[in-house]
């Protein structure tokens, strides 16, 4: 997918969980760089063979065996992709952290505007 239809796709998850906030935006705007980006790595990785050893030539000539440099790319890109999805509430624990956060922030405003109203006198 490209870097919109990851948006479209990030926006309508979160939606579908209800963590979609517009503050939300520029991390939106990083994980669909960063799975696009993805993307392209493993589409290049299988044009190429999809081989995950490649042989590689020191200076000094030896041969060695080595992860695929386009694994070791996809495979970062994977973890940091994760790390958005969990800020995001995409994960059970993202959201659950999410969810608690809310919760929590709604708890706060409503002792505190319990505790104006007290000095106010209206509670």
């Amino acid at each position: 997918m490209n870097i919109n239809e990851w948006k479209n796709e990030i926006k309508s998850a979160t939606n579908d969980v209800g963590t979609y906030k517009e503050a939300f935006e520029p991390i939106i705007d990083a994980l669909a760089k960063i799975l696009a980006q993805r993307d392209a790595v493993y589409d290049r990785f299988v044009n190429e063979g999809a081989v995950a050893v490649v042989e590689r030539v020191s200076d000094r000539g030896a041969v060695n065996s080595a992860k695929n440099p386009l694994l070791i790319i996809w495979d970062n890109l994977n973890t940091t992709a994760l790390k958005y999805w969990k800020e995001l509430g995409l994960t059970p624990a993202g959201l659950k952290q999410v969810k608690n956060g809310a919760v929590k922030e709604e708890t706060a405003q409503s002792a505190l505007v319990k505790a104006l109203a007290k000095m106010s006198g209206e509670g």
